[in-house]
């Protein structure tokens, strides 16, 4: 089941894999498709979707390869489907050239000549926005530009995809469910494959973050069939990630294993590194969770080269969070600190449910040094960060009452104690 056209730069996975395609379709060796300025082990870098090429790049390629820089980049057919201008927007976007970006938007949109072209404009700078960080702009630029009715099909279904998400990080939860649900049903009314199982585990996500896992659940289950059939490998990962999720949010963590090592070999299979690697952080996560240091340690060192290298500074800081689980545990207590001194800060640029968890993963690791000051500190964080009662803020309201017990304030204890009870019972179930 082919991916419907969208006028956006597809994901670097997609990208190489077109191009690994086309080079292969015209007989060439990576060696050979090389040129000055672009060696064969940057093509493989590419083609293995752990680097963006260039507009530059991507047209050098397509005059040896015989196709147009439009096609290996978005994946159209019809090389003037999508203007230069749009095009050089979305690139200099995935190179993580926000400013360019921004201005290549910016004029698009003060010369767009008709509706197409401005809801084009305000969806592009809706997503810089939000890469800057400027999340109420950006949900207004894509609300903006969703309504007015203006956009293609895939586009139309990007730009939800980039608003529901944006809403469940920002606890707006109603908001995404409706979004997701309205293009979901739309998808099964065209019979569209790709993105019934896209929203359908968008949808779920949404709900595995709210705490509805019967209803995570449902959403999956109606899918299921659909996406294991499906030839794209970032669905069917999807698809096991979302199972994951729910087992885990559930405290089964040996299914959330199994699950997520499915995730991880799908990606692998495909050669999707980069989101392979970030699936090992979640794995690495799961480990430390069951009791598995010294794999949680294995799997960090496997994947935290080529995520760090992708310049994340967020994912960089969960990479040493979980590193500092796994070193505690272990019992090198001293490197487990020195790694977190730098690291805290940089959690709140995390969305809120993965801040809670990152704040209670750092607090037990101060506590079990010994640091209980500073563990009540960042439990306090994980509970004011956490978007809705979950086990996470059930477990830091414990912790944080097992520590006012041990050092001899009962009643401050026997509060936190009820509001721990209050918030697993107030968890949706």
């Amino acid at each position: 089941m082919p991916r419907r056209p969208s006028t956006h730069v597809d994901d670097p996975a997609a990208v190489g894999q077109r191009l690994k395609e086309a080079r292969r379709a015209a007989g060439l060796t990576q060696r050979e498709l090389s040129f000055d300025g672009c060696t064969a082990a940057y093509v493989s870098r590419i083609e293995a979707g752990a680097r963006v090429p260039s507009l530059q790049i991507l047209r050098e390629f397509g005059k040896r390869l015989g196709v147009s820089a439009e096609y290996l980049a978005t994946g159209l057919p019809d090389a003037d489907a999508v203007s230069s201008e749009f095009l050089e927007a979305e690139v200099a976007l995935r190179l993580g050239n926000e400013q360019r970006a921004a201005e290549l938007y910016e004029a698009a949109h003060a010369d767009a000549d008709s509706p197409e072209k401005l809801a084009r404009a305000e969806l592009g700078l809706g997503r810089v926005a939000l890469r800057r960080g400027d999340v109420p702009q950006g949900i207004a630029l894509l609300e903006h530009a969703l309504e007015s009715g203006a956009l293609g099909p895939g586009d139309a279904s990007a730009a939800a995809n980039a608003l529901g998400r944006s809403y469940a990080a920002q606890s707006r939860f109603e908001e995404a469910f409706a979004i997701f649900e309205r293009f979901l049903h739309e998808a099964r009314e065209r019979e569209d494959q790709f993105d019934q199982v896209r929203f359908a585990l968008l949808l779920a996500n949404a709900y595995v973050d709210h705490g509805d896992f019967a209803r995570a659940h449902a959403a999956v289950g109606e899918v299921l069939d659909l996406a294991r059939q499906t030839i794209d490998p970032m669905l069917r990962a999807s698809l096991y990630w979302s199972q994951s999720r729910v087992h885990l949010e559930e405290g089964d963590a040996d299914r959330a294993a199994e699950y997520a090592q499915l995730a991880v070999a799908t990606l692998r299979a495909s050669e999707q590194t980069v989101e392979a690697a970030r699936a090992l952080l979640m794995v690495a996560y799961i480990e430390n969770d069951r009791g598995s240091p010294q794999v949680a340690l294995d799997l960090l060192d496997e994947a935290e080269p080529t995520v760090v290298a992708a310049g994340e500074p967020t994912e960089a800081a969960m990479f040493a969070v979980e590193r500092a689980r796994a070193l505690s545990a272990l019992g090198d207590g001293t490197r487990a600190i020195e790694l977190l001194l730098g690291t805290v800060p940089q959690l709140n640029a995390a969305a809120p449910r993965d801040a809670a968890r990152a704040y209670a993963a750092v607090a037990d690791v101060y506590r079990r040094e010994g640091d209980t000051a500073r563990a009540l500190e960042l439990y306090e964080l994980a509970v004011e960060h956490s978007p809705v009662a979950n086990r996470y803020v059930a477990e830091s309201l414990s912790a944080m009452a097992a520590i006012y017990e041990e050092q001899g304030n009962a009643q401050k204890a026997l509060d936190l104690l009820k509001q721990a009870l209050a918030a697993r019972a107030g968890a949706p179930a």
